[in-house]
């Protein structure tokens, strides 16, 4: 009698074949939506050429970069520019500046959009909320040059309609612009201004992919309207919430240039000065371009290793992670 015996695959030729078949499934989504891809070219072509090619350019950190020798006649320095950024006076009140400016601008900006959503979406008259929407969306499309016009007129002490209100009851005018004391608050509160009708679109999307079976249900228990939003709306959109913090932990070190260099001046240069007008007047305006290179690569690590922290915090406690 033959006795025949089933050989099993062993465990890497099993992995193997689940490989490879995963590939070719893969390939085959892609082949599918080929259009589709060819639409993503132009995206991927920007962030390859503008935010990927200039990688190249970061061993400037480690150089004494001079413009007619470039990079690859450029002497190598290795990390004599990092121990001048931490050494020097300058660059630590800078570096405390961002932190304290953007912490604020994402204690106060970040649940700004959500709390606007929430509102907006228990709004009952369509035409009062799609004003209100057009109306709060409008100050993302102005650039900074044009707001910090608007809010340099309307905070001036001479002719500024908050200053006429002030000296209406009798106190004197304040210049805000030229306030150490102002001068943060400006920036988180125009910055919440710019940007929350338009953060809230990502918010009220989430909103409206939320079952309406469950507050149909809450209706027929008698739940009111501040208890669906506390217990249903800010459950269903928790995962958009986390990802958006995820994605705006790194902001805590990276500022806004364009904001703060149309803002600052020389009387609060001891409170507004960040790194990003640090870096530019280090490296455009003084050419000193080895050390503000240094400069925007340690900005740059720590907004990475901020981005992951917060995303391995937030796996712990969810699924929602980026990673």
């Amino acid at each position: 009698m033959t006795i025949k015996t089933q050989v099993s695959p062993s465990p890497s030729a099993a992995s193997s074949t689940k490989r490879d078949s995963l590939l070719a499934s893969r390939l085959k989504q892609y082949r599918l939506h080929k259009y589709m891809f060819l639409m993503l070219a132009p995206v991927l072509l920007y962030y390859g050429i503008f935010h990927y090619g200039p990688i190249y350019g970061v061993m400037m950190a480690f150089q004494d970069f001079k413009l007619l020798k470039g990079l690859s006649g450029s002497e190598w320095v290795g990390l004599d520019n990092f121990k001048q950024l931490f050494s020097g006076m300058y660059f630590l009140p800078v570096l405390k500046n961002t932190l304290i400016i953007n912490f604020y601008k994402l204690l106060f900006g970040f649940p700004a959009p959500i709390l606007l959503a929430l509102m907006l979406n228990e709004v009952m008259k369509p035409m009062f909320k799609k004003v209100v929407q057009t109306i709060s969306y409008l100050p993302h499309f102005l650039s900074w040059v044009v707001l910090s016009g608007l809010l340099i007129e309307i905070l001036s002490p001479s002719r500024g309609p908050i200053n006429y209100i002030i000296t209406s009851l009798g106190y004197k005018p304040v210049f805000f612009m030229a306030s150490v004391d102002w001068f943060r608050t400006i920036l988180v509160t125009s910055e919440i201004w710019k940007h929350v009708g338009f953060q809230t679109i990502i918010y009220l999307a989430a909103i409206a992919g939320i079952n309406p079976e469950q507050y149909e249900a809450a209706d027929v228990d008698g739940i009111s309207r501040l208890r669906k939003m506390w217990y249903i709306t800010l459950p269903s959109i928790a995962p958009v919430i986390v990802i958006m913090l995820i994605l705006s932990s790194g902001s805590i070190i990276n500022d806004d240039f364009e904001q703060v260099f149309n803002m600052l001046n020389a009387k609060v240069m001891s409170v507004g000065d960040v790194i990003s007008t640090y870096t530019y007047s280090e490296g455009i305006a003084k050419m000193n371009y080895s050390y503000a290179a240094a400069v925007g690569l340690f900005k740059n690590v720590v907004a990475l290793v901020l981005v992951l922290s917060a995303n391995a915090i937030a796996r712990r406690f969810s699924d929602d992670t980026i990673l």
